[in-house]
């Protein structure tokens, strides 16, 4: 059984006044109503490292149901997992019942296929929860009764020497649930610890693993990975772990070549997305997948326009082999593969500065994302970076100014264009003051 340390009020940082009003009430009535009930998890981790969580986890020794019979506001989830969430708004609360370790009289059930857990449904104790959790520094628990935070498993020690080490034996921890070693990544990355070497071992022989692992859920973990705020160091730390090519192989493939405009173009994408987190501003996955995918497309469509294929037709051909091979790994839903096709497609037409075609270009529901990822390219060539800098000079432009500026022909192309300083749309001039006229306001 693991030792129990208990870390009194005044030894530790965690205060109700950072934790958010509706676990409070659903710790105090579990509490009220005769149950143990535990702040538990990332929640009682970030608060100890001084962060603000945007979760907050409940466990307790009630039962999925004795808990929504004192909670209107609840409803059961789940079959691999059976969870209680309780709603408030637009917060839930997840509340869970202490795992057990072994099966019992009737209570709950266990379903293990090679390893995996499939299904666990089987309650025990608050130690037997501690050891079941997957890293140590996630399983402490906050006690709403005296304001202690209870270690079973040495969790403290971890947070204050900054490493995450993983509760029991790596290789069967990974075999239950390969999503692990994806979890290890991320939270490496977004709390700033190492890996423990113990935990970081099997990531090259059970990596393949991953890719048996449910789509969806890959999708899911991929959000959290990537549009949390430290995407970037997320991405970084899959390289050096080994764990990007189990869950974005074209990205993987592409970068391996060595192309350090399109590693510039993926990591400032990344850096981009952090710092629109960081300001409250809206990200979305679509433009983030783009990135992550666009050598392969811009690779797979040179080759079939080299071949003879005509330029739209190929674009279209590469973004739906690509799309289809990662989806297979990663369940990108439909709404945001639209998206990701229609800004690979508009990119070979940021060369085509005929006048017709820019106009139509302007009008395009895309073009502002299409234009931003165009800016994202401009370590391809000094001929990208210019060309970016003339559409972002041509959107400021009149139409009417814009339009004069431009050749009505087809012979024209963007590097050819924006080459010649003539050929730039002309700034619109300020108009002159009739003599006698007076300047400023009156």
């Amino acid at each position: 059984m693991p030792a129990l340390r208990i870390i009194p009020r005044d030894q530790h940082v965690i205060s109700r006044k950072n934790i958010s009003k509706a676990a409070l009430r659903v710790l105090y009535r579990l509490n009220e109503a005769g149950y143990d009930a535990y702040l538990v998890g990332g929640a009682v981790r970030d608060l100890l490292l001084g962060g603000h969580p945007k979760d907050f986890d409940v466990a307790t020794s009630a039962t999925p149901d004795e808990v929504k019979k004192l909670f209107r506001n609840c409803r059961l989830i789940g079959r691999r997992f059976r969870l209680a969430h309780v709603v408030f708004g637009p917060e839930i609360i997840e509340v869970a019942t202490f795992r057990g370790t072994g099966e019992e009289d009737g209570e709950g059930d266990r379903h293990i296929v090679d390893g995996r857990i499939v299904r666990d449904n089987v309650w025990g104790t608050i130690e037997e929860d501690a050891v079941r959790r997957d890293f140590r520094v996630n399983a402490m628990y906050y006690d709403i009764s005296d304001f202690s935070v209870r270690d079973y498993v040495g969790g403290m020690q971890d947070v204050q020497d900054k490493v995450l080490r993983l509760i029991g034996d790596p290789v069967t921890r990974y075999r239950e649930d390969p999503v692990r070693m994806l979890r290890a990544a991320r939270l490496a990355a977004k709390l700033g610890f190492r890996i423990d070497e113990a935990a970081a071992a099997p990531f090259e022989s059970l990596g393949p693993l991953l890719t048996e692992a449910a789509p969806a859920r890959l999708f899911d973990e991929s959000l959290k990975l990537f549009l949390a705020g430290h995407g970037l160091k997320s991405f970084r730390m899959l390289e050096q772990c080994g764990l990007l090519r189990f869950l974005f192989p074209s990205t993987a493939r592409a970068l391996k070549g060595g192309d350090r405009a399109l590693r510039a173009l993926v990591e400032r994408g990344l850096a981009n997305t952090d710092a629109r987190v960081a300001e409250g501003k809206s990200v979305t996955p679509a433009f983030l997948f783009a990135v992550l995918l666009w050598g392969e497309v811009r690779d797979r469509a040179q080759e079939l326009v080299a071949g003879g294929m005509d330029l739209s037709e190929a674009w279209a051909r590469a973004a739906a082999h690509v799309v289809g091979e990662q989806c297979q790994r990663v369940a990108i839903p439909r709404r945001f593969t639209l998206t990701m096709e229609e800004i690979w497609a508009l990119q070979p037409r940021f060369e085509q500065v005929q006048r017709k075609r820019v106009l139509r270009l302007l009008a395009q529901p895309r073009f502002r994302a299409a234009f931003d990822f165009l800016l994202l390219r401009a370590e391809e060539s000094s001929a990208m970076r210019e060309l970016g800098l003339w559409w972002d000079h041509a959107q400021q432009l009149p139409v009417d100014v814009l339009a004069a500026a431009l050749p009505a022909g087809s012979g024209t192309q963007g590097a050819d264009l924006v080459t010649t300083t003539s050929a730039r749309p002309p700034r619109k001039r300020r108009r002159r003051r009739k003599p006698g006229g007076h300047s400023g306001s009156a």
